[in-house]
């Protein structure tokens, strides 16, 4: 089986979800989030009974001008029942909203809360490809402050919608009835408006599409410049640093007002169509009633219904306003989950590997990077279990991608990676993890204590499996110089410990994990030598009775391996023992020569 080369433009998000239109975005990401959906019928039944409730003070007013007010006596019964129905639709329609607002403010938290735990895991399964093509704080506001957007509208804007509809057409209906002449200039009014909403909310939706853009490059260069504070100091690049920071922030005022220029010309053309469709009923509903064709309580019963009418059309101009920029929010949530994973999990139906030690086959392995040339060629070998592998050469020929490969962080463009003969594309991902571990150069730390990283290898472990872990691996003295031992914080990304000490950290955390298969890339490459040494005394007990397979930087780790792999442009070039490479002429000869010299 030959794994297939990615698809063209991997490493980019679906680009999909950029094309769909607002209906076609919202529809989609309802489908997959059926959460939002959950008590929808009931909420809208609340809202219709809402909006029926405000119907009821208009009818009321024109009753009592009509029928309990105009004849020679007034009829106080009449009026004190018109009253007593407007005060109980009040407090129905005040007790109808509160209880929309609750479910409606519920499902959309139940449902957001949902969809930002799929765009984070979604993250997670993209592949490095996919990652490295992303910066990173745009994809992390894809997860916060996009989907915070859609919080906000459909908390706020998702009720008036609701709300409105209704509204709209309840006083449509009862416009009708009353007087369908005054019904026709209230919507001939409104028709310019309509027609032209269209065009604002295309405008809108490109508007709020850069807005969304620039928030998550804002945040990316932010979050950047923070993690980079020491080499921004150490380099003095402070005012560089704030002109980068300064031309984000700048980009993202200057979209959002532009964004915002377009909402408020929105909102003043329904400002201006109400004013314009009130002062029209004014002025045709006197002729009419002159006429006799309209009672005054009709006409101002009217009136009140052409405010319930102006109040949604009104909303609707702001709610389009928030609508477009949750929509852009969206579109982009949806670029992560709608992106296939080019290293996907086969899941129940994988394989699991055999028990045992684990082998290692490359077959025909070719890899290039999108867009770019093949980094590895043709690379076939096999290791025996049991193995402990050293993989050498210069910067830049590949070594690192065949570490990756091995590992699946990615796949090969051509070729397969098998383990004990099982192909590793058909493993599943928990099979996998549990059995094989990398241990990577730079020894990520999170922000806890010793204890709670070392135990990311093996969650049920104690502080006392820690402690007898360090012990085993001969790095007891290092815990105990430690101000409160395994319980001592390490503060973000580790740095509170110095880089051969996070090194140390993630020694300790493979060996607790007790894998079959070891990747070690380049972990003693920037410690110091008397670190070195210590971290060398914890690989061997690490690395004793495993499948390893170690990138070498310093040649003291292939001295140390059973089989020395030596890789150059890309190709396996020679193999075999450090002694016979080093009496052999090639290219590992002269990479220990030079290596040799530069240690004198």
């Amino acid at each position: 089986m030959t794994t297939a080369a990615p698809p063209a433009g991997a490493g980019t998000l679906d680009s999909r979800s950029r094309e769909r239109g607002a209906l076609a975005t919202l529809l989609h990401g309802l489908r997959l989030t059926p959460e939002l959906r959950a008590g929808l019928g009931v909420t809208l039944a609340l809202a219709l009974l809402a909006t029926a409730g405000r119907v009821v003070v208009p009818i009321a007013v024109q009753q009592t001008i009509d029928n309990g007010l105009s004849g020679p006596e007034p009829d106080l019964g009449l009026v004190r029942l018109a009253c007593g129905l407007a005060l109980l639709a009040v407090v129905v329609t005040a007790w109808a909203n509160y209880l929309t607002n609750v479910r409606l403010y519920r499902t959309a938290e139940n449902g957001l809360s949902a969809l930002r735990v799929r765009a984070f895991r979604r993250v997670h399964d993209l592949s490095m490809l996919h990652q490295a093509a992303e910066r990173r704080g745009s994809l992390v506001s894809r997860v916060t402050s996009d989907v915070d957007t859609m919080s906000t509208f459909m908390q706020w804007g998702g009720l008036l919608i609701l709300v409105s509809a209704a509204q709209l057409t309840l006083a449509t209906v009862l416009m009708l009835f009353w007087s369908w002449q005054l019904t026709l200039v209230v919507y001939l009014c409104f028709l310019p408006l309509v027609v032209a909403v269209r065009s604002f909310q295309q405008r809108l939706q490109a508007a709020y599409g850069i807005v969304r853009t620039r928030v998550g490059e804002m945040l990316g260069a932010v979050a950047e410049s923070v993690v980079g504070a020491p080499v921004i100091r150490a380099y003095g690049v402070q005012a560089r640093t704030a002109e980068r920071i300064d031309s984000a922030v700048d980009a993202t005022r200057t979209a959002q007002i532009a964004a915002q220029r377009i909402a408020a010309l929105t909102f003043s053309a329904g400002e201006l169509t109400a004013a314009l469709a009130t002062g029209a009923v004014i002025v045709v509903g006197v002729l009419l009633g002159v006429a006799g064709d309209i009672t005054t309580g009709r006409l101002v019963g009217f009136l009140f219904l052409v405010t319930l009418f102006v109040q949604p059309v009104q909303i609707a101009t702001e709610v389009l306003n928030e609508a477009q920029n949750a929509v852009a929010g969206l579109r982009r949530v949806l670029g992560v989950l709608d992106t296939p994973s080019d290293v996907a999990d086969p899941g129940e139906a994988g394989a699991v590997l055999p028990p045992g030690p684990v082998g290692v086959r490359f077959e025909r392995v070719g890899f290039a990077y999108p867009g770019g040339p093949e980094v590895l060629h043709g690379v076939d070998l096999e290791i025996a279990p049991r193995t402990r592998v050293a993989v050498v050469g210069e910067t830049g020929s590949g070594k690192t991608t065949f570490a990756k490969l091995l590992t699946r962080l990615m796949d090969p463009t051509r070729g397969r990676v098998l383990l004990s003969g099982v192909p590793l594309d058909e493993l599943r991902f928990s099979s996998l993890r549990s059995r094989v571990v990398m241990v990577p150069q730079d020894g990520f730390l999170f922000d806890d204590t010793v204890a709670a990283n070392v135990r990311v290898g093996r969650p049920r472990a104690t502080d006392d499996d820690v402690e007898r872990a360090f012990d085993e691996l001969g790095l007891a003295d290092w815990v105990e110089q430690l101000p409160d031992g395994v319980r001592t914080p390490v503060g973000e990304r580790g740095e509170a410990l110095s880089v051969g000490e996070r090194q140390l950290v993630a020694i300790a955390r493979a060996y607790v994990a007790d894998p079959d298969l070891l990747v070690l890339d380049e972990a003693t490459s920037a410690v110091d030598p008397a670190t070195e040494v210590r971290l060398q005394r914890a690989l061997d007990s690490l690395t004793r009775g495993r499948t390893t397979l170690a990138i070498a930087h310093r040649l003291s780790t292939a001295e140390a391996a059973d089989e020395v792999l030596v890789v150059d442009a890309g190709v396996v070039v020679q193999r075999g023992s450090h002694a016979e490479l080093v009496a052999a002429d090639g290219v590992y000869a002269r990479l220990h020569a030079s290596w040799v010299a530069q240690s004198r």
